[in-house]
């Protein structure tokens, strides 16, 4: 029988937004020794196979898909990287670039082998893909005990059994297929490496995945010792892809080689957290007491696996799950190759070609950087609890708009937090504040070209928009270039680290939505300057090239 792939968009166009960069090699392995080295294709193999749980959580027909794909003679190089960059058939702005998979029978009948919706189900692959929210909500309501706590679990799915009743399974029964082998890999790697703190967390996070208790590892992930060369992230973590309750957590894999020199420098930055949140422009019901510094690690990457999709992460701030965040805090991953890789060949790019000539200059990688870790350590800063039903998290309350207005909060109390240790001289000698607000302008645009269906370009939208009204930006309708007002952008970015630590705390959903729908738009100049961007090849991102898998170092 013969198979057809039809395209929705033309794939190019997709392929066309990312430049290819070079990850990992052996200029990043002086330190490890020779069972950390011999640990790596065993955790590389851990990576791949968590890369298939994703396949499988993105949405119930993509593990067909990819084996169909994976499976065509001859085979099709280009749509296999489409696949690989986007982890399912939707690309950029969830433009689908697989239409439908259909099969001519022995009769020459053509029928559809495999339906692919025109957008990723708001529900990912967690839940029944017939299932409406408010049947979820008014199940969740009628159970008690550990069945509701196992149906609000981040660790369980959600299924319907042959007489329509919803029900729950644990990820290590829904994924055991991959999580069982995955267990062995780890265990079998934790005997090898040289740090004994990373083989403990390799040890019981493999227990956990057979177990489904993943609080106990988690702790010993942010106990890793900050003197181990070698780091790995492994298990489920985010919760972007369950994109109708922020809820379910994604499987993801990094393996990193750390960056000992670069840690050092930004480790004293974790010591100022809880004096970050005492300096926060709201009243103090908004903000948090003992707050755990994160942990902070550089680290160039290796290999990585699962949610991974591009565009490529530049940092994480985990782990998510609040029960281990109690005890242990969170750590700060700061991927160094990838963010040079990104503002080499991204932005810089958008800098000259959106940014007043004489702003351009100020456009730095060190300001980049230092964002990122700023972006990644707010996470922590602000209400994570109602202020007023102190049981209720924020994410509960604002559901499917959680993700954006985090990515909102991180990335403007972040900078407002640069602006602090840039007064008090904790940041003197580097990047000064034009630097940093003219850099994070021409930011903006590359988070905004993700799309604002997706939680980083719909934040950064409503950023820009905000700022823009109170001044911040301006935009010259000649020349079609943007400017930071310096002497406005201080108090514009002070205002909306206010606005938007008060809608979390408040978590009146009705509130946020208004403010979403009012700031969370792509203006008519944004608009020229992303078709400008588009027109001249600007890539969106970056994506990976393996070079641990090539230059023969593992």
């Amino acid at each position: 029988m013969a198979s057809a792939v039809s395209t929705a968009t033309p794939l190019d166009k997709q392929l066309a937004r990312f430049k290819e960069i070079h990850v990992g090699g052996a200029q990043y392995l002086d330190r490890l020794t020779a069972g950390d080295r011999e640990a790596i294709p065993l955790l590389v193999q851990v990576g791949k196979l968590v890369d298939q749980i994703y396949i499988r959580q993105h949405w119930s027909g993509n593990e067909a898909l990819h084996s169909h794909v994976y499976g065509l003679e001859p085979r099709d190089t280009k749509l296999e990287l489409g696949l690989q960059l986007f982890k399912g058939p939707w690309g950029l702005d969830e433009e689908q670039f697989i239409k439908s998979i259909k099969e001519e029978d022995k009769d020459g009948n053509v029928h559809e082998k495999i339906h692919i919706p025109h957008e990723p189900p708001q529900h990912g692959n967690y839940y029944p893909d017939d299932i409406k929210k408010q049947e979820y909500l008014d199940w969740v309501a009628s159970l008690e005990g550990q069945a509701k706590a196992n149906a609000e679990s981040y660790y369980y799915v959600v299924k319907r059994d042959a007489t329509g009743q919803l029900y729950s399974v644990p990820y290590s029964e829904e994924y055991k297929d991959f999580l069982v082998p995955a267990s062995d890999l780890l265990q079998q790697a934790a005997r090898l490496v040289s740090d004994q703190s990373l083989a403990k967390f390799l040890k019981t996070r493999a227990d956990a995945f057979i177990s489904n208790d993943y609080v106990d590892s988690d702790v010993d992930w942010l106990r890793i010792s900050k003197e181990s060369a070698l780091d790995v992230t492994c298990g489920p973590y985010e919760n972007y892809t369950d994109k109708m309750f922020s809820i379910r957590a994604a499987y993801e894999f990094y393996l990193h080689a750390r960056d000992f020199d670069s840690s050092a420098i930004l480790a004293k930055f974790s010591s100022r957290l809880q004096d970050m949140e005492d300096q926060l422009p709201v009243d103090d019901l908004y903000k948090a007491k003992g707050l755990h510094p994160p942990a902070i690690i550089t680290v160039n990457q290796l290999y990585s696996g699962g949610d991974v999709a591009v565009p490529m992460t530049a940092a994480y701030n985990l782990p998510n799950d609040e029960a281990p965040i109690k005890i242990a805090g969170s750590k700060l991953v700061i991927i160094k190759n990838v963010q040079e890789g990104k503002f080499e060949k991204v932005l810089r790019p958008i800098a000259e070609q959106v940014l007043d000539a004489d702003q351009v200059k100020k456009v730095e990688f060190e300001a980049f950087f230092q964002h990122v870790l700023m972006h990644e350590v707010a996470h922590s800063l602000g209400p994570h609890f109602l202020v007023r039903h102190k049981e209720t998290k924020v994410r509960t309350a604002l559901e499917e708009y959680h993700s954006a207005m985090e990515e909102a909060k991180a990335d403007i109390a972040g900078l407002y937090a640069v602006g602090l240790l840039l007064k008090d001289g904790t940041l003197s000698g580097g990047p000064d504040a034009e630097s940093f607000y003219m850099t994070y302008l021409a930011s903006a645009f590359r988070s905004i070209r993700f799309g604002i269906t997706e939680a980083h370009g719909l934040g950064q939208a409503m950023q820009f928009e905000y700022l823009k009204e109170q001044g911040g930006f301006a935009y010259d309708a000649d020349t079609h270039k943007f400017r930071v007002v310096m002497d406005k952008i201080e108090a514009a970015v002070s205002s909306l680290t206010t606005r938007i630590l008060v809608l979390q705390g408040d978590g009146d959903k009705a509130k946020v939505k208004e403010f979403v729908d009012r700031y969370g738009i792509i203006s008519p100049e944004v608009k020229h300057a992303l078709d400008t961007l588009e027109n001249l090849g600007v890539p969106v991102d970056v994506y990976p090239n393996y070079r641990i898998l090539e230059d023969g170092t593992i």
